[in-house]
């Protein structure tokens, strides 16, 4: 009988992973259509991080890398997470501010994208708006971004175990 870590590979790990961020980009393709909520900025950076997540994965998936080159997906999934997980974070905390600590509503992503230079861009999304201060939506008690935290935690997870197997199975 073969062991855990070897029985796996990277194809499986990857298409896991793949799966993971597909149904996180699905529920939120849901919640804007289905119920009617839309996506402000760092919502939609946040849908970014997923979908480059899917990607990697995807790839990783479809070239099925033997050695440490599944490490080497799993780190770049891996980055796209965290980076999911720090705006989803800085989303939650600025639903916990007072409101007369919250940013005032800045213009549209659309319209920033079109006159403002890109790193621009990504600053004053990343500094948030009233408009992602605001909550719309609870289930369980907690907000939409306190759950995409969650997705991205998880999804961290799933890609550090795509690194560790990788290189177990190398050595």
């Amino acid at each position: 009988m073969s062991s855990p870590i070897k029985a796996g590979t990277t194809r499986r790990e990857c298409g896991l992973g793949a799966v993971f961020c597909a149904l996180m980009l699905g529920a939120a393709l849901i919640m804007q259509h289905g119920f009617g909520l839309d996506p402000c900025p760092l919502c939609i950076f946040q849908r970014v991080a997923v979908l480059v997540a899917l990607i990697i994965l995807c790839i990783g998936a479809l070239h099925n890398p033997k050695g440490r080159g599944g490490a080497v997906y799993g780190g770049l999934a891996l980055v796209s997470a965290l980076v999911g997980a720090g705006i989803a974070g800085r989303h939650a905390w600025l639903q916990t501010l007072p409101p007369d600590q919250v940013p005032t509503c800045g213009p549209g992503l659309d319209y920033m994208m079109e006159v403002l230079p890109f790193w621009n861009v990504i600053s004053q999304v990343l500094s948030g708006s009233g408009e992602c201060a605001e909550v719309s939506f609870r289930w369980l008690g907690m907000t939409l971004p306190v759950w995409t935290l969650i997705g991205f935690t998880v999804l961290a997870v799933i890609t550090l175990g795509i690194m560790v197997r990788s290189l177990r199975r190398a050595s």
